[in-house]
């Protein structure tokens, strides 16, 4: 039998959401007593839209997934305990009690749109596909990826047939970087993010003369001078010094090295774990019922 063919399971999903940076949660029913659908250990992994093996169904069921859904929509990250009374809360009739821990996991951490599928944009990709960071890879050219990045994981590459549609569905507090093959697609770019106040940076490649250019007609268009001061450019310029190499590696070097402080500085460590006073008064307030 085919493997694709197999049902998805818990593990199976969580590699693949983990390697991939996408956003879950793993349940484990941890404790049972009286007459419960699945025994302590089973899991099941669960995102926003999607979930993978089960804790035995029914309305319990489907208020740990409501439940898991509510933690990655609220971005709450670290493990929680949820309580099930079948026959009370969950509107089931097994008469038993279960505990079940969400641990839930965030995904990427850093979010990174790259607007141009150039030399200097395969090269920014390449440089980034060892990080955390979910890449969201954009080109107005249909067959300007590279084939290999189609497998790449945390990295998707999208058509961009209309600026402002392509950055209205960037996630918030993502990291833009502009530079496409053409001056006008750019400007296009820097002026429809400067329109979204949780863009967490944005990046322009280009000469000092082209950034003149730019900041100038933004002013025409009505751009505030704090509004325009939020781009970055020429980009990749540490401690503002000119890289004479201008080699596509050399300045996606200084880029990805810019992005790492940008990244670090907006960094947001997940908690992992539970401290054991806490741990230890979880553990001893578990609801339980005598046999």
């Amino acid at each position: 039998m085919s493997t694709d063919s197999l049902p998805a399971t818990w593990h199976g999903a969580l590699h693949r959401l983990q390697t991939a940076g996408t956003p879950h949660v793993l349940a484990t029913l941890i404790t049972c007593q009286g007459s419960t659908p699945r025994e302590p250990g089973a899991r099941m992994v669960i995102t926003n839209d999607d979930c993978f093996d089960t804790l035995g169904g029914g309305t319990f069921e489907w208020q740990t997934m409501q439940a898991a859904r509510g933690l990655l929509n609220t971005r709450t990250s670290g493990f929680h305990l949820e309580t099930f009374s079948l026959g009370g809360r969950s509107g089931q009739c097994c008469g038993g009690y279960v505990n079940v821990l969400l641990e839930v996991f965030l995904g990427s951490n850093i979010q990174l749109a790259i607007f141009g599928a150039g030399n200097v944009g395969c090269e920014i990709v390449s440089l980034c596909a060892p990080l955390p960071w979910q890449l969201h890879w954009y080109d107005s050219r249909p067959d300007a990826f590279p084939a290999e990045s189609h497998h790449q994981p945390r990295l998707a590459c999208h058509v961009l047939d209309d600026p402002l549609t392509g950055i209205a569905a960037l996630p918030p507090h993502t990291h833009a970087l502009v530079l496409t093959h053409d001056h006008a697609e750019d400007y296009a770019l820097t002026a429809a993010l400067l329109t979204r106040d949780d863009i967490a940076s944005i990046g322009l490649i280009g000469s000092e003369s082209k950034w003149a250019s730019f900041s100038g007609r933004l002013k025409r268009n009505g751009y505030s001078e704090e509004r325009i001061g939020r781009v970055r450019s020429p980009i990749g310029c540490v401690q503002n010094a000119k890289l004479r190499d201008k080699t596509p590696y050399a300045i996606a070097l200084t880029v990805v090295t810019e992005l790492l402080w940008l990244a670090d500085a907006s960094f947001v460590q997940e908690t992992r774990g539970l401290d054991l006073p806490t741990a230890r008064k979880l553990l001893t307030n578990l609801p339980m019922t005598t046999s």
